[in-house]
């Protein structure tokens, strides 16, 4: 393979997650812009502006709409994938949620809702893209959206650092089981990213500017600075990565 093909995802056809706006929606474009054909999966349809950007590309792409915090989604969501474009070759498993609470006053409904979204759903839809891909026998990549809180204790998030950390745990397990079929399995642990789910935080003046001072980059970042991790990791390019978190973040993990 020459070095211009290595980012190329012509002809794959790629799931992504949680994919209606935010990470997920610029992970979704950028794929589409290396050349795959990507079901974009969530609750509710992508933003106009999300639809608009899809359709410039010119790519094959649609929306299945599923709930990604029931395990009912997951054999629907392969079975979408597979009427619409007839095989799965990439898996971003990106949809996530997050309820903040102190320790001493959080929930089991709270805790139960944020791992069952971030962590349950996602191993299980990353087992049964894996089956589909060994029965296709070409191999196949699933990218898992991790967290700085992969690997810091973070503040008022408990479900979700535990979710997060036992992401990076499964990336770590499925590409033990999974590498000898030829599929990769990595992650990214996205940094402080302007998006609906870090809302509170970038209200909180306090604490945004806290964290702020914190990043040497001297910025937050956007949905779009994960698209080149995404690409790499689903692309010919990372072929020999397994069960790496590749964290994008400005900087805040050196610090």
């Amino acid at each position: 393979m020459s070095n211009s093909q290595l980012f190329q995802l012509t002809d794959k056809v790629a799931i992504v997650t949680g994919a209606s706006r935010g990470l997920g929606a610029a992970m979704a474009i950028g794929l589409a812009e290396a050349g795959a054909k990507v079901l974009l999966v969530s609750r509710t349809p992508p933003l106009p502006e999300i639809m608009t950007a899809l359709e410039a590309v010119k790519q094959p792409f649609a929306h299945f709409a599923a709930d990604l915090s029931e395990m009912s989604s997951v054999t629907p969501t392969v079975e979408a994938a597979l009427a619409k474009f007839g095989r799965i070759d990439i898996l971003v498993n990106n949809a996530g949620i997050v309820r903040r609470a102190p320790v001493l006053d959080y929930s089991e409904a709270d805790w139960d809702a944020v791992v069952n979204t971030n962590l349950k759903v996602p191993f299980f839809l990353a087992q049964a893209c894996a089956r589909q891909m060994v029965q296709q026998g070409q191999g196949g990549k699933i990218i898992n959206i991790g967290s700085l809180m992969s690997f810091q204790g973070g503040i008022l998030i408990p479900s979700y650092v535990a979710a997060k950390h036992g992401m990076a745990g499964i990336t770590q397990s499925l590409a033990n089981e999974l590498a000898p079929y030829g599929i990769n399995i990595n992650g990214i642990a996205p940094g402080y990213i302007r998006t609906s789910n870090t809302a509170a935080l970038q209200t909180d003046e306090v604490r945004y500017n806290s964290i702020l001072s914190r990043i040497p980059q001297g910025r937050w970042g956007e949905p779009s600075d994960l698209v080149g991790a995404a690409v790499f990791l689903a692309s010919p390019a990372s072929d020999y990565m397994q069960g790496h978190m590749l964290v994008v973040d400005g900087g805040w993990m050196s610090r």
